[in-house]
């Protein structure tokens, strides 16, 4: 079965969204309204509606580093990950955990970035040699 991926979240400035994730992140944007816009995210969409962004908290242990929850993002082919980590760079992205490699030559090997929205949501980009290798354990 093959899907696409929704996710409707709260954001407080359609314009400022449009220019993160049309701009910064590359998304195409798709339908919108007055009080809400999609992007096309990596082939999933996203619903961005005015209202409250969710709150966050660094509360989850990952490695050596407290990230920050709740949170979504993509899981990516190296090549791809690293574009995108390189395209944010160039756009001075401040990052909530830099760009690097975790569990180095172990099941589950990946690189990894966190990075929040201008609205404060935190997103979590991850970038796998195959992407057949995501669910080892």
């Amino acid at each position: 079965m093959h899907s696409l991926f929704h996710l409707a979240f709260h954001v407080t400035d359609l314009d400022e969204a449009r220019r993160f994730y049309g701009g910064v992140l590359g998304c195409q944007e798709g339908r919108s309204t007055d009080t809400w816009v999609d992007f096309d995210f990596f082939t999933h969409q996203i619903s961005l509606h005015l209202g409250q962004p969710f709150k966050t908290t660094l509360t989850g242990r990952v490695g050596d580093h407290w990230v920050p929850m709740p949170h979504f993002g993509l899981v990516l082919q190296k090549a791809d990950w690293q574009a995108l980590a390189d395209r944010l760079m160039a756009h001075s992205m401040k990052f909530v955990v830099a760009p690097h490699l975790r569990f180095a030559g172990q099941a589950g090997e990946q690189w990894t970035m966190f990075f929040m929205d201008p609205f404060g949501n935190p997103l979590e980009i991850k970038g796998f040699a195959s992407l057949d290798t995501v669910y080892q354990s």
